[in-house]
C-alpha cells in the first residue's frame, strides 16, 4: 500500500479540534494534582505519624497501579456504587489522582532539598509555617522541583492518549476514528504523532524558560525581590557593607 499524507492533512483540522480536548484534560488534572500533590507532600512531612502513613498508603496504591485501571474504575466501577460521571469529568478525576500522586513525591523531594537551617531560622524570628512555607521554602524548592515537575507533566500529557478507552474524543480517539473510515493508520497515526510531539515541545520550552527565570545566581534577584528583601534602598544609597 502506497502511503498518501494528503489524507492526513486533510484531517488534520479535525486531529487539532480533538486536541483542544487532549489540552484541556492534561491542563485540568495537572493543576488539581498539583495543588492536591502540595497538601500530600506537606502531610507526608508531617510530625504526625498517622497522617503520613495514610499518605504514603495513597500515593503507594496510586502510583503502583495503571491509569488504565484508575479510568476504568472511575468510569466503569463508580454506577455500581451511585455515581455515575461522563467521560470527561471521570477522565479528569482519574488523571487528577495519579497526577497528585507523583507530583507529591516531587514536591515532597524539593521541600526536603532545603535546608531545615532556614527553617529553624525562620521559627527564631517568629514566622509561622504557613508563611515560612510559602516564603522560604517553596521558592528555593520550585527551582529543584522544575525539572522533574516538567517531565511528569510531559509524561502525563502522552498517558491522556488512555482516556481514549472511556470515549473521550481526544487525539488518539479521534484518530482511531478517521483511519478506521479510511484505512489509512500509518498517515493518521503520523499526524496524530506530530500534534502529540508539538504540545510536548511547547512544555519542553516552559520548562526552560522557567529554570532561566529561576536561575538566580547567574541572573540575580529581580528589582521587586530586592525591594522585598530590603536590598535596593541601600544599594541605592551606597550603605552596602564593605568586603573585609
Amino acid at each position: 500500500m502506497n502511503l498518501d499524507f494528503s489524507i492526513a492533512l486533510k484531517y488534520f483540522p479535525v486531529l487539532a479540534h480533538a486536541a483542544i480536548y487532549t489540552v484541556f484534560l492534561t491542563v485540568t488534572s495537572m493543576a488539581i494534582g498539583t495543588v492536591a500533590g502540595l497538601f500530600l507532600a506537606l502531610a507526608r512531612l508531617s510530625r504526625h505519624g498517622w497522617l503520613s502513613k495514610l499518605v504514603w498508603g495513597y500515593v503507594w496504591i496510586v502510583r503502583g497501579t495503571p491509569m488504565l485501571l484508575h479510568l476504568f474504575f472511575i468510569y466503569y466501577a463508580a454506577p455500581l456504587f451511585g455515581l455515575t460521571l461522563d467521560a470527561i469529568p471521570a477522565a479528569i478525576i482519574a488523571m487528577s489522582l495519579s497526577a497528585s500522586a507523583y507530583t507529591s513525591e516531587i514536591i515532597r523531594a524539593g521541600l526536603q532539598a532545603v535546608h531545615h537551617g532556614q527553617e529553624e531560622a525562620a521559627r527564631a524570628i517568629g514566622m509561622t509555617y504557613p508563611a515560612i512555607i510559602r516564603q522560604v521554602v517553596l521558592p528555593q524548592a520550585v527551582r529543584i522541583m522544575i525539572p522533574p515537575y516538567m517531565s511528569n507533566f510531559i509524561s502525563h500529557t502522552k498517558n491522556s492518549s488512555l482516556a481514549s478507552v472511556i470515549t473521550v474524543p481526544e487525539v488518539m480517539l479521534t484518530a482511531q476514528m478517521i483511519y478506521s473510515s479510511t484505512y489509512r493508520a500509518i498517515e493518521i497515526l503520523t499526524a496524530a504523532g506530530c500534534i502529540y510531539l508539538v504540545l510536548t515541545s511547547c512544555l519542553t520550552g516552559l520548562q526552560l524558560w522557567l529554570e532561566r527565570v529561576t536561575a538566580y545566581e547567574t541572573r540575580g534577584l529581580s528589582p521587586r525581590r530586592r525591594r522585598k528583601l530590603g536590598l535596593e534602598p541601600a544599594l541605592a544609597h551606597g550603605t552596602d557593607v564593605p568586603a573585609e
